[in-house]
């Protein structure tokens, strides 16, 4: 089973697809005019504006969501799993994915909302729905929709199940089939109870999480401060291979810091946009904005916040191309939660594990909570609101808790190479289909910033932007019934 699953991966996760997302980002960050620096007080603006509706979620409730889904093990065992295969310069390619990153995860989730649907009184969008109404190609959008539901429902629960049973099992001794208990009895008292318990949930436990973690690396950051420019440059030395003893896995270190990157940020990879397309909104490119500023949230502080602290603690090993270690500073540690964990315990003795595995345990719980959102998303899809799709919906949240239990109990190893199978397979049809519908988007973008130079709260109107199959906003956002019921001007 391990080999067939590395071996999917050898060809999903060639150099090709690597340096597709990076050069995907960079045309995205030319083509808007670098948004993700020019809009950063707007994005900020944008996440606090609107408001919830019977059919929607609001902006910061739809980028919660999103965060749940990219805030997660990534961000923690992803980060430590990084520097360990490809060195501390993985971590700067994974700011470099992140920055570019913004760039794809605007023009998605743009389209998201642009193309979105109403069915059952509730919005959905996404990957499936763009490719159907925009590109015209059927097949292409249910394979989308097929492979995120294997991914989300089957494959990528795993990873966090297995990342949170790790770590509580390394803090307080639970084994892994209580704690697998534990997560399926809570998540299903929250899937059962659809979008808006989802986006309520979200929204009050991201903020709590992140600020929480940060706040921990901070104080480690402080501590340590004299050592930091030091390590900033042992990271900027390695991702360029510049550092003696790193220059040899100079591959490795892009490889995995964008393979990580990815994982962690999902910009570009499809899931971002179906929270996104949740959103009740007057323009396309607000929620645009908002996703963008979340892949900063995941990246950049909390990936970050990873990084520092394992680096300036010295807790992690570095393997080299023949099975051995360029850096061994834990002996007999597997990558994973753990580095992260004794970075912490390094500085708060008894402290660090319990910390990082609680954290952990709310990061994977709300990531969960999202690939259930999005496995959903597309299941409606394929059944279009018919009247078997709630039946099937409720089939594949069994199947999902089920995936979730025997994910906490088998081996780490097994659990990333099939996540990884997921998020490539997902990160390839996605990117083809932003670039070939990339037009609505920028032209969305361009719309938003006019009407925004004179002082007006951006409409859009699909008929006046030449979208076609973009129902929703035929005559405008003003003209839609939902606007007349809830009076929102968002």
């Amino acid at each position: 089973m391990g080999q067939a699953v590395d071996f999917l991966n050898s060809i999903i996760w060639s150099p090709v697809l690597v340096y597709l997302l990076l050069a995907t980002g960079l045309y995205f960050s030319f083509a808007t005019r670098f948004m993700q620096i020019r809009h950063l007080k707007e994005m900020i603006r944008l996440l606090f504006g609107g408001q919830e509706s019977e059919q929607g979620v609001s902006s910061f409730q739809a980028f919660a969501l999103a965060v749940s889904g990219r805030v997660g093990t990534g961000n923690i065992a992803g980060v430590a799993t990084a520097i360990a295969l490809g060195g501390p310069g993985a971590l700067f390619w994974m700011w470099v994915i992140a920055f570019l990153g913004a760039g794809s995860a605007f023009v998605e989730s743009a389209l998201a909302q642009i193309y979105k649907v109403e069915i059952d009184n509730q919005y959905r969008g996404g990957p499936s729905y763009y490719i159907e109404k925009g590109l015209g190609i059927k097949w292409y959008a249910v394979l989308f929709a097929v492979s995120s539901v294997v991914a989300m429902g089957f494959l990528l629960p795993g990873v966090q199940a297995n990342s949170i049973a790790s770590s509580v099992n390394t803090a307080f001794g639970l084994s892994p089939y209580i704690t697998g208990a534990i997560i399926v009895i809570l998540l299903g008292t929250i899937i059962f109870g659809g979008v808006h318990r989802m986006g309520k949930a979200a929204e009050i436990l991201v903020p709590f999480m992140a600020g929480a973690y940060i706040l921990v690396a901070l104080i480690i950051i402080v501590v340590n401060i004299a050592q930091l420019p030091a390590v900033f440059m042992l990271i900027i030395k390695s991702a360029f291979g510049v550092n003696a003893a790193f220059g040899g896995i100079l591959g490795m270190a892009i490889s995995w810091g964008v393979k990580r990157g990815i994982y962690s940020n999902e910009a570009g990879q499809g899931t971002g946009p179906m929270a996104a397309g949740a959103a009740e909104v007057s323009h396309p490119a607000k929620q645009g904005l908002v996703q963008a500023f979340s892949v900063y949230i995941d990246t950049l502080f909390v990936c970050s916040a990873t990084g520092f602290m394992i680096l300036l603690t010295g807790a992690y090993n570095v393997r080299d191309n023949v099975g051995g270690f360029i850096v061994e500073n834990i002996p007999g540690v597997e990558y994973g939660p753990a580095y992260t964990q004794m970075a912490v315990d390094s500085f708060m003795p008894g402290f660090g594990s319990k910390f990082v595995a609680i954290a952990l345990f709310l990061f994977a719980f709300t990531t969960l909570m999202a690939y259930y959102y999005y496995a959903e998303t597309c299941i409606v899809y394929l059944f279009k609101g018919g009247h078997h799709h709630k039946l099937v919906v409720n089939l594949m949240r069994f199947a999902l808790l089920a995936a979730i239990y025997y994910g906490a109990v088998r081996t780490a190893s097994l659990a990333w190479g099939l996540g990884d199978v997921g998020v490539g397979l997902m990160a390839w049809l996605n990117i083809i289909a932003i670039i070939l519908l990339r037009k609505p988007a920028l032209q969305s973008l361009k719309d938003y910033e006019e009407q925004k130079s004179q002082g007006l709260d951006p409409q859009y109107d699909s008929i006046k932007m030449g979208v076609k199959n973009a129902e929703f906003w035929e005559g405008g956002y003003k003209h839609h019934p939902d606007y007349k019921k809830h009076h929102h001007n968002v």
